[in-house]
């Protein structure tokens, strides 16, 4: 199968990540992945929540998607009085997937929140908040070093997601909304810099899937992620 923008099965769409998009933010992002764009600031408070043991730090995210974001406009969360069930469990695995990468006691009474705005929606917004969120973090710690407030850098792992799927019986990397829609197959992988798993969202949409296939869809999130990292190493730079 032939995918529609020309890419080869196993190629990402152009990513871009431009730092510094915010004057007030810690640390901030425009991540864009083909079509999907998303805004992410990392905002640093010198609180916890109470269930942080005392001397220890906090990572938390927050995920929304603007209105017009997709091919129809959807209703804002607020006007429904409740974050939608979607943007809720998208928000939690950025924070699962964030904290992953920080050493909460290095990171010291600080709490960084990672606000991910979907201003575009073309596949792949909760892997593209994550990949940016880890900049906007590294970002805003950075800044935390750079004045006095850190010490020791907590940054241990270099954190970075995509997703890959099942289309037409063809394992592909990264999809894009219309290979998404009908994928038979989908799968999120989030992954260390070393290649270690923090997270896999895997879901039989139309079939069932094997082990071959599973770690087929494994391999290509794996290069994938490589790749990503190199482009989140340009723009983060030296973390020490």
């Amino acid at each position: 199968m032939a995918r529609m923008d020309g890419r080869a099965n196993d190629e990402l769409r152009p990513v871009v990540i431009t730092p510094d998009v915010n004057g007030f933010a810690e640390g901030s992002v425009l991540i864009k992945c083909g079509q999907t764009q998303v805004m992410v600031t990392a905002s640093v408070e010198d609180c916890v929540p109470p269930h942080v043991p005392e001397g220890q730090g906090w990572i938390t995210a927050e995920y929304n998607m603007l209105p017009r974001a997709n091919r129809t406009r959807s209703r804002r969360d607020i006007s429904k009085l409740k974050l939608n069930g979607r943007s809720a469990e998208i928000q939690r695995l950025i924070g699962r997937s964030l904290r992953a990468a920080v050493d909460m006691k290095k990171l010291g009474p600080h709490m960084i929140t990672i606000d991910c705005d979907v201003l575009q929606a073309d596949g792949g917004t909760r892997t593209a908040s994550i990949t940016g969120g880890f900049v906007a973090l590294a970002l805003a710690v950075k800044k935390l070093m750079r004045e006095g407030e850190l010490q020791e850098n907590p940054i241990i792992h270099t954190v970075a997601a995509i997703s890959a799927g099942i289309v037409h019986d063809e394992p592909m990397l990264d999809l894009q909304y219309y290979e998404d829609s009908a994928a038979q197959v989908d799968f999120n992988c989030v992954m260390t810099e070393s290649g270690e798993l923090i997270e896999i969202q895997g879901t039989g949409e139309g079939r069932s899937f094997t082990l071959d296939e599973q770690a087929e869809l494994i391999r290509l999130c794996s290069k994938g992620i490589r790749e990503l990292n190199v482009l989140q190493q340009e723009v983060v730079g030296d973390l020490q």
